[in-house]
């Protein structure tokens, strides 16, 4: 009742504040581009967060464009194909941190001595604790701080950053942080090495001149679920645990540094410390947005682009402190929204095609592709009926008229129709990609074998950041690519259907989907060959897709499998997988523990090189 009530009153609002209902033309219009983009970049969506009131308002006011078109909804009743995402963590009201020297106990004062951060497993946990550096396993550097020590069931205090910061010739590349750094890179290291949990303390011996303060909660990146307790405390606190060692936190980062010798011991037995970290994960009911402009046959074409984007930023702002403000998300993605919007206008004044072409925004793009993803494994069509996918995501600044295709090689006619497409068009198509894997939701229909094509224009200085503005948008040159898309996809509606094609990828590929996870390309570490889904399961890491000719496939591992383990260590995400493969090296064997239809397998995987 309530969740009807809302959807009812936000339809109510989207309408009042929807730009005027124009006339249907015979082709895209810059003017109804604009509004679009507008409306859905304006103060009022607050940046259309996943999860929020505001995404939800620009859903009704999407599926409300599709109804006025004369679209239909897939299963005759709604626009909206809803589905649950578990949005950031927020702190409960029991986080605490206690410490125990000798016979002393104090407990620490939440947000002014402690803060957990929102990667954190929750739960209480108790433990001595054991010093362990910059908590860096390194192998390419010879460096190990957890080596000589046990770190097993016993908490490790961690320096923040990482050794030789400020030198340039160092291994560590001097000032420029290596993943080493990461805060997920040093909660996964001490988790694979048994941690109870881990406490972190700025490194004030090498950054006297900075404030001694805490991360901000919102804004920390890790995964889900870290399956271990991760704390920051303040350096003085961090101190008293170290007075019975005779021992500074300044000296021992100072020791570290003139030798790039790790500095690790366990501290007295009568040292403990004790967290509490109680976070709350909130599931919400979010929302693809689908409407169908049926063909003479089953056959469809698809046209999509997320409409979703940061909100108020939070940890993935590319503007940290101007985090807790709107980012409008002009251009990623209400001018792919818009695009959509204006195709469908378009085609919706046009004769019946022979194929029908299905029009979809997604939710939860920035999260990781999890409204595609959660489309292409609950398709309301069948997926054996798509012809093609052609995604827009970022296509309303366009510079000196340049514009990427991704996918090109997915689909056995598409090189033809888009060097024909390239003479009629003012626009310069680069075909910048043949693989169609990338990080938007065209890579969901790859792993699906749909042959796809991704448009997009390109980073800029306001990615990701509040000004992103929809002032900024040009319409006229997103306008030209609105025609020719439009162009395209009447081919792709009534021609020859392209059958799709797997393609490799090439030696070096920085756009490969998931290249941190060691799926493709090229890239640091030992070439494993899987494709992430980025949906997370409850525990795990569920492939969407496998590499031909891969390690992973020769070793009989499939699409849909879940991998919880690799060797000796637990896999529970993808941190620890990409931690796991990137402390590997060509030509190890490794013992991979998957779930496959809910029953373990384990193979072993022999790591190739990139290729």
């Amino acid at each position: 009742m309530m969740r009807a009530a809302l959807l009812a009153a936000l339809l109510c609002a989207a309408a009042l504040a929807a730009p005027p209902a124009r006339d249907l033309k015979p082709a895209p219009d810059e003017t109804a581009y604009i509004d679009h983009v507008r409306y859905l970049a304006s103060p009022e969506l607050k940046g259309r967060g996943t999860g929020t009131p505001e995404l939800e308002k620009a859903a009704q006011y999407i599926a409300k464009q599709f109804q006025r078109l004369g679209l239909k909804p897939v299963d005759g009743r709604k626009f909206l194909q809803e589905f649950p995402v578990t949005t950031n963590a927020r702190l409960g009201k029991n986080n605490a941190v206690e410490l125990t020297i000798g016979g002393d106990r104090s407990k620490l004062k939440s947000d002014s001595q402690f803060i957990p951060f929102n990667f954190s497993t929750s739960g209480a946990f108790e433990g001595n604790v054991v010093f362990a550096g910059y908590g860096i396993t390194a192998k390419e550097y010879n460096y190990d701080d957890y080596s000589g020590i046990d770190a097993k069931g016993k908490f490790v205090l961690l320096l923040r950053h990482e050794p030789q910061e400020f030198d340039d010739k160092s291994v560590f590349s001097g000032k420029v942080y290596t993943e080493h750094s990461q805060f997920f890179s040093k909660a996964v290291n001490a988790k694979m090495h048994g941690a109870l949990g881990v406490i972190l303390v700025n490194d004030q011996g090498n950054h006297s001149s900075d404030a001694d303060e805490l991360e901000n909660f919102a804004k920390t990146v890790g995964p889900r679920d870290a399956g271990i307790p991760f704390v920051q405390i303040k350096a003085d606190q961090a101190e008293k645990l170290l007075a019975g060692t005779g021992k500074s936190l300044k000296e021992i980062s100072q020791a570290i540094d003139d030798g790039l010798k790790p500095q690790s011991f366990a501290l007295p037995a009568t040292v403990k410390v004790k967290t509490v970290t109680d976070l709350r994960r909130d599931t919400k009911i979010v929302h693809n947005v689908i409407g169908l402009l049926p063909g003479e046959t089953n056959e469809y074409v698809v046209i999509g682009a997320h409409y979703d984007h940061l909100g108020f930023g939070e940890q993935f702002s590319m503007a940290p402190s101007l985090a807790g403000t709107p980012h409008p998300g002009a251009d990623d993605n209400a001018s792919g929204t818009a695009g959509v919007l204006e195709l469908a206008r378009y085609f919706a004044a046009q004769p019946k095609q022979k194929r029908g072409i299905l029009f979809m925004t997604y939710s939860g793009e920035e999260l990781g592709l999890l409204g595609s993803s959660h489309y292409v494994n609950n398709p309301l069509l069948p997926l054996t009926d798509a012809v093609a996918m052609i995604n827009m995501d970022m296509i309303g600044r366009i510079r000196e008229g340049k514009v990427y295709i991704g996918g090109t090689g997915t689909g056995t006619t598409f090189q033809s129709m888009l060097d024909s497409a390239a003479k009629s068009t003012p626009l310069k198509l680069e075909f910048s990609d043949t693989t169609g894997y990338g990080s938007s939701d065209h890579t969901s229909f790859t792993t699906k074998q749909v042959p796809v094509l991704f448009f997009f224009s390109g980073l800029h200085a306001d990615y990701h950041k509040p000004s992103d503005t929809w002032d900024k948008i040009e319409a006229k040159p997103a306008v030209q690519l609105l025609k020719t898309v439009a162009g395209i996809t009447e081919r792709l509606a009534t021609g020859d259907r392209p059958q799709y094609v797997k393609v490799e990828p090439p030696k070096a590929n920085p756009h490969a989907a998931g290249s941190g996870s060691g799926s493709s390309g090229g890239g640091y570490g030992p070439y494993f060959g899987s494709i992430p889904d980025f949906a997370e399961p409850p525990t795990g890491v569920r492939f969407s897709d496998v590499r031909a000719g891969s390690p992973a496939e020769k070793a009989g591992l499939k699409p849909g499998d879940i991998m919880i383990g690799w060797d000796d260590k637990t896999i529970g995400n993808l941190y620890d997988f990409t931690y796991a493969l990137r402390g590997s090296k060509v030509g190890d064997v490794v013992k991979v523990k998957v779930l496959r239809d809910a029953k373990p397998i384990e193979v072993n995987v022999t790591l190739e090189q990139r290729r």
